[in-house]
């Protein structure tokens, strides 16, 4: 009977990251190719195919063909059972990706050759580095005419501030792109370009002397001999220690459109790759191999299928063994729960799930129990941590367009922000809801969500507010006096806690010094960094 160690080594649990438009889902649908989950890839935004990204479920996703809202997946490749998140690339729903971060061992994240890296990927790259989270980066859309890669290994030192050491390497690019050579496993992959199935023929090269390369690649032979050469001797000899502890970076090339590159990362992620990880709690640090179960909610997602009005909870079991029908409990309402039928997510099909181990993410059926961040045990009072709101950038009052579906509007901006889509803040007087999002295109996806789910119309009035604040102090008696005199500009957000809409940088600052007693933070996590 297998233990809890045998299972733990066989699964990888990864998030795919990206600027959008790197190709990010592109490459998260090929790797389901890969792994044998699906038979031949869509095409994922071209709309003369009518097959989508099989990782994007939700309507207006197809409508705009970005992903904004996480997927989970899992899919078997030679043994290992890999569970992939493939997150939004759009800045605007950044804290979405910053959460699925808090539930994966490590990432892959894709640069474009042509761009290079982009401000949103300095962004993600700091949550990495915030998290120790091991990295592997793919440079993608090589048949494309792009930067030269050693142009690119400088500029990913530099603005992502991590060592990096290529572990495949373009043969050439653009329209002379031959394919790839694999410094790790010393074989040539010759490109062909083919959006629906892999390339299947390896060549392997004992020596960069041996004349067969000639034949391979021609008139670029020469050119490979001396990139190789130079790798070698700039860059340290791999070691998957440092890539471990989040201090190297291995880089692949290739062309996920084509499928090709793709296969000598795979095969090197699951050799490298970290196994389960233990996770931090408010109480103590989790590991893995734990005899009791614990987990907790990363996500949470309405209607996956509108048709069912059905609300899943995605959780990630740190610990232990998850069983279908058992009774875990939930410890911030202090209940018992079992799930009938808690499933996995292969894109859009669901299966049922009897048991599942630390690394694996379930979807549990949930009636309105569960926020984001809470945790599951076997009995024991844990807390995990690292999965805070933070402050919006833009606020608007959400307004009511028809009376007469006042509950539903109500219904539906709570479970849509229950998702954390957005943040819902409360002002006590008149119970006016003001929406706080990273950026614009979320009030779009309210709005359309609202309609076509929950069959609420409404629409947004733009707030003059600069930053959400949580307030914390020991001072009952000056927090109440900033209370009387703002109490214009403070609300409540889902957990109750008390927040100060801060008009503008100026007054914000004006107000720390008027009340030096009160802590004003930007996250609803306490411990980290106040403003």
């Amino acid at each position: 009977m297998p233990t809890i160690k045998d299972e733990i080594s066989k699964r990888r649990t990864f998030a795919i990251i990206s600027h959008p438009d790197a190709g990010k889902t592109t490459l998260t649908e090929k790797f389901l190719l890969f792994g044998g989950a699906i038979q031949t890839a869509g095409a994922v935004k071209n709309n003369k195919i009518t097959k989508t990204a099989t990782s994007d479920f939700m309507e207006i996703e197809r409508q705009r063909g970005i992903s904004v809202a996480t997927s989970v997946m899992a899919f078997n490749y030679k043994n290992i059972l890999i569970n992939l998140l493939d997150t939004p690339g759009h800045r605007d729903f950044a804290e979405d990706t910053y959460r699925t971060l808090t539930a994966v061992d490590s990432v892959i994240l894709v640069i474009d050759c042509v761009k290079g890296v982009e401000a949103q990927t300095e962004r993600l790259m700091e949550v990495c580095r915030m998290r120790n989270t091991p990295v592997i980066v793919f440079v993608n859309k090589m048949d494309l005419e792009g930067q030269d890669p050693f142009d690119l290994l400088d500029e990913l030192e530099e603005k992502l501030g991590i060592h990096v050491r290529p572990l495949s390497w373009p043969i050439s690019g653009g329209a002379t792109f031959k394919g790839v050579y694999n410094l790790y496993d010393h074989n040539v992959r010759l490109f062909q370009a083919d959006k629906t199935k892999m390339a299947k023929e390896v060549f392997a090269i004992k020596d960069l002397a041996d004349e067969s390369l000639d034949t391979l690649v021609g008139e670029h032979a020469d050119q490979l001999r001396e990139d190789i050469e130079l790798i070698d001797g700039v860059y340290d000899e791999w070691d998957p220690q440092p890539y471990l502890d989040a201090d190297v970076a291995p880089v692949f090339f290739g062309s996920a459109v084509n499928n090709f590159g793709i296969q000598e990362m795979l095969d090197t992620f699951i050799k490298i790759a970290p196994d389960p990880s233990p996770i931090e709690t408010s109480t103590r640090i989790v590991h893995p191999e734990e005899e009791s179960l614990t987990g907790f909610i990363f996500k949470i997602h309405a209607n996956i299928d509108p048709k069912h009005r059905d609300r899943i909870a995605f959780m990630r079991i740190c610990s232990g063994k998850f069983q279908r029908n058992t009774f875990y409990k939930h410890t911030r309402l202090g209940k018992r729960l079992k799930f009938s039928n808690p499933v996995t997510f292969l894109a859009k099909d669901k299966s049922l799930v009897e048991e599942a181990w630390p690394g694996d993410v379930v979807g549990l059926y949930d009636t309105g129990n569960f926020k984001i961040g809470d945790t599951l045990t076997e009995g024991e009072d844990l807390q995990f941590r690292g999965i805070p709101s933070f402050s919006p950038e833009i606020f608007k009052e959400l307004v009511n367009k028809d009376p007469m579906k006042s509950k539903q509007l109500e219904k539906g901006i709570k479970q849509l922000t229950d998702e954390g889509v957005a943040q819902l803040f409360i002002r006590e007087a008149g119970k006016r809801k003001i929406v706080g999002t990273v950026g614009e295109l979320q009030f779009e996806v309210i709005q359309y969500r609202l309609e076509h789910e929950y069959g609420a119309k409404c629409e947004f009035q733009p707030k003059p507010y600069h930053k959400a604040c949580w307030l914390v102090s020991d001072n009952e008696e000056r927090l109440g006096e900033f209370r009387r005199i703002k109490s214009n500009d403070i609300v409540r957000d889902k957990d109750d806690n008390e927040v100060y809409l801060a008009p503008s940088p100026f007054l914000l600052q004006m107000e720390m010094n008027n009340f030096p007693e009160i802590t004003f933070h930007v996250t609803s996590e306490f411990k980290t960094e106040q403003v």
